[in-house]
């Protein structure tokens, strides 16, 4: 892996991927419905992108973060598979919905067929502390994104990764219109076909690379689109989830740079993810409907490798910056203009009200949510004034939960010990400010506290 010097790793936090240019070509009239399209990746380091970090070669994703609104302080709410998915459809905390780790589907886990299927609702993890009860699927009484924009005359289509059940709960059941390439697997065996074990789905696909047969997929959809009513798009990549699995021509273009191992593949895995978002929106192009189309790429949790910045990752520490904050882009045409970036503390539980409201519906219907619309924030390129704090949520290892407003950030171990970091001032978290700064640490242990009864996980909780 090529190792970056610390001053470099350093000019990554404050250096933005957009640049000031000409003003955007104005466009008059903006759809009352526009189309979306949203491009959710998994296991996409914030940093992964070549405006980022030149060891990337991302054009299309640089272009994208230039043309549109980039959020620079997105996170997960809980940055892990399943988790991050449920809430993305939901808008409702993982721990809302019982739902705090990836659903550990394959033969190996007891309560799961070879198929990937179980009728056991829940499952624990021997190696978690607090031995969570964690959800097998999500809920078919939960109202998705998709159900709430069918509502208001949307057509969904999803392509790709689910990781929130079997058949009985997949995308079709959950308010979308039609899936393709949609597994009971949380990953593939292999990006090259076949691509899943024990399953037909695109079982005739003897040549393509997944991340390009679904792009195939999404790009047909788009061509093909022949209905009166607006689309959402839900175009949610296997990649870059390992196994790192690169294309070929890529994985030799990579290593003929220097970058050897999984690294090459990895880097490789996220060249072909940029081609088919350049794929994507030429096909946008082409149909003619760029300027009625909104384009959203979004990560479920920081990568796999170095994640500079920040410190931690997928493997490691992963409520710290380094596996918790993604990249968050919002391509609106006629409202976001070019060259834009916001500080504003967003998190994903923010995107279904931020959906329904674009769409024309009123998010104060839906009960229990736990984000906020974007909106405005979005309109004006404004700060968003977020009085709560966000926390984060995992049940996995001691480090089980996170407190994030304005500045600070505590982090929170099931043990009992808790640390607190001024992320404005150490963006790496390198410096626990706990013990001087105690006022401030307990006001953020009591939020904390407060927030796990609220959420009636408190019997869990490693500070009450």
């Amino acid at each position: 892996m090529i190792k970056m010097t610390t001053a470099f790793v350093l000019l990554l936090a404050v250096l933005p991927c957009t640049k000031v240019t000409a003003a955007d070509a104005e466009i008059t009239t903006i759809p009352k419905q526009p189309n979306i399209v949203l491009l959710f990746v998994d296991d996409y380091g914030w940093a992964d992108m070549g405006c980022r970090n030149p060891v990337f070669e991302t054009p299309n994703i640089d272009q994208l973060v230039h043309e549109g609104l980039d959020f620079r302080q997105a996170y997960i709410a809980c940055p892990t598979c399943s988790p991050s998915r449920g809430t993305l459809l939901t808008g409702k905390h993982p721990v809302r919905l019982d739902l705090v780790r990836h659903i550990p589907t394959g033969p190996k886990h007891a309560d799961f067929d070879k198929f990937g299927r179980t009728e056991t609702e829940f499952n624990w993890l021997e190696t978690d502390p607090a031995q969570f009860p964690c959800r097998n699927w999500l809920p078919l009484e939960e109202t998705t994104y998709a159900e709430a924009l069918g509502e208001l005359g949307y057509y969904n289509q999803f392509i790709g990764k689910w990781h929130l059940g079997h058949e009985e709960y997949h995308p079709v059941k959950q308010g979308f219109d039609e899936q393709i390439g949609t597994s009971n697997w949380g990953h593939p065996k292999s990006y090259h076909p076949p691509y899943f074990v024990n399953s037909d789905v695109l079982v005739d696909e003897k040549e393509r690379y997944l991340t390009d047969k679904l792009t195939d997929e999404s790009v047909q959809f788009i061509k093909s689109y022949d209905k009166a009513k607006p689309f959402m798009l839900s175009l949610w990549y296997y990649t870059v989830h390992g196994p790192h699995d690169g294309r070929e021509d890529l994985v030799k273009h990579f290593q003929a740079k220097g970058l050897t191992g999984p690294y090459a593949h990895y880097a490789a895995m996220v060249k072909a993810l940029d081609e088919s978002v350049g794929r994507v929106r030429d096909a946008i192009k082409a149909k003619g409907i760029e300027n009625d189309t909104i384009v959203i790429l979004l990560s479920d949790q920081g990568g796999a490798f170095d994640n500079p910045p920040f410190h931690g990752g997928k493997k490691v520490d992963t409520l710290y910056e380094g596996g918790a904050r993604v990249p968050f882009v919002f391509h609106w045409p006629g409202i976001t203009k070019t060259g834009s970036e916001n500080n504003s503390i967003v998190q994903s539980t923010d995107l279904f009200p931020t959906l329904l409201e674009i769409a024309g519906g009123d998010p104060s219907k839906y009960k229990d949510l736990d984000g906020v619309s974007l909106v405005s924030t979005i309109r004006n390129n404004s700060t968003l004034a977020r009085d709560e704090p966000i926390f984060g949520y995992r049940a996995y290892e001691d480090l089980y939960a996170s407190v994030r407003l304005g500045d600070w950030k505590l982090l929170a171990y099931r043990s009992g010990t808790v640390k607190l970091y001024n992320i404005a001032n150490d963006i790496g978290e390198q410096r626990d400010l706990s013990e001087t700064h105690p006022e401030k640490t307990r006001e953020f242990v009591q939020k904390l506290a407060a927030w796990e009864r609220k959420m009636n996980v408190q019997k869990y909780s490693g500070i009450q």
